[in-house]
């Protein structure tokens, strides 16, 4: 139960801060392709850490990554690289931020083929059987084929459980749980979404 004696996802009451991130964002269904770059980042940057040091540290990534707008990413050179190993608010590692560079310019090869990479993603939905109930594993057979195509084409730190949890705050599934007050909210919102590419 939360403060306002309402039930929800019981993830969400580990930090303070991850009440309006539950209540707002996670979930809900998402067709911005920089948004879903962002994400995806974030998520590889996550991994080996909490979700609370990220999500602490977003605004600070999203000003390194000027907003994750991968055509401004995918020219960075050696010296923003530089740059962002210095940048105490966020995660310096090199191989994520290296990663992130390179995902970028992977971004911008699958929006030429693909006319968005919003369009490419949503392809990985599972069909309305399979998300009739919330899971309470952290990989699926989306996520394994959508981590396993990314690699294909050359992307990096996108594992399966990474890909899945994007998945989940993407709105790509709805795993709020039976009773949460916001997995009505979610399933009306994607009901009404419409699937990019289609």
């Amino acid at each position: 139960m939360g403060s306002d004696g309402k039930p929800r996802c019981r993830w969400c009451d580990a930090a303070p801060e991850f009440l309006a991130y539950h209540d707002s964002e996670w979930g809900f269904p998402v067709s911005d392709d920089h948004r879903l770059f962002e994400k995806l980042s974030l998520e590889s940057f996550q991994s080996g850490l909490s979700w609370r040091t990220i999500l602490a540290k977003r605004e600070n990534f999203r000003a390194a990554f000027h907003d994750f707008d991968f055509d401004r990413i995918a020219r960075f050179t050696g010296r923003d690289l530089t740059r962002l190993l210095k940048d105490e608010g966020i995660v310096r590692h090199r191989g994520k931020i290296e990663s992130v560079i390179n995902n970028a310019r992977q971004a911008q090869a699958l929006v030429k083929r693909e006319g968005s990479l919003a369009a490419f993603v949503w392809r990985y939905e599972p069909n309305m059987k399979q998300l009739a109930e919330p899971q309470t594993v952290s990989t699926s057979a989306e996520s394994l084929a959508l981590s396993k195509d990314l690699k294909k084409l050359g992307w990096k730190f996108i594992g399966p459980t990474t890909v899945y949890a994007f998945m989940q705050a993407m709105g790509l599934v709805n795993d709020h749980v039976e009773g949460c007050v916001i997995r009505d909210k979610v399933e009306r919102a994607r009901k009404k979404f419409r699937r990019p590419g289609r």
